[in-house]
């Protein structure tokens, strides 16, 4: 018998994990999704990135067909001042927030990823972001650091899938 009386609800669901076996999932599994805010969006986003700051490679004749998995698009799109600095810095916040997440039985987070029409920034972006994120060395190091944010190191890697909503959609 389990006496459940004092448990929340993310220390009854790891109590049935442990008791029950946690199945073959293990980790989180991130869904990073391009979208372009004039269509709205994704309902399911658990974070939002914004790429409009980057200048729109719609306006450059020569990429405006293109999308944002065309290389010449892809090293306009990372070449452009500040986009470095938003990967490296939303990577970092990333180490913080998926353990947390993840702390809280969470097994599935979307970011959503956007730009304009979600064919150009917001495509690049988000695979960028997906690659450092799977690089990510089990979401631990030096981000985990102060008493705030101490705590068990998560329990497997992060899976990442990257989406693209929007593409081919004007």
């Amino acid at each position: 018998m389990l006496d459940t009386t004092r448990l929340n609800v993310h220390q009854l669901r790891a109590r049935m994990r442990d008791f029950f076996g946690g199945g073959t999932a293990s980790g989180l599994r991130l869904s990073i999704v391009s979208f372009g805010y004039k269509y709205g969006l994704p309902v399911d986003a658990d974070l939002v990135a914004d790429c409009r700051f980057l200048p729109n490679p719609h306006w450059i004749p020569e990429l405006a067909p293109m999308t944002g998995q065309d290389a010449p698009v892809r090293d306009y799109v990372l070449a452009q001042p500040g986009a470095t600095q938003f990967l490296d810095h939303y990577a970092e916040l990333l180490r913080v927030v998926l353990p947390g997440y993840e702390r809280e039985g969470k097994r599935f987070v979307t970011l959503a990823v956007g730009c304009t029409g979600g064919k150009h920034r917001s495509v690049a972006i988000a695979a960028e972001l997906a690659a450092r994120v799977a690089a990510l060395p089990a979401l631990e190091g030096p981000a985990l650091e102060g008493p705030a944010l101490q705590g068990p190191a998560p329990e497997g890697d992060v899976d990442v899938q990257v989406v693209h909503r929007d593409l081919g959609r004007e």
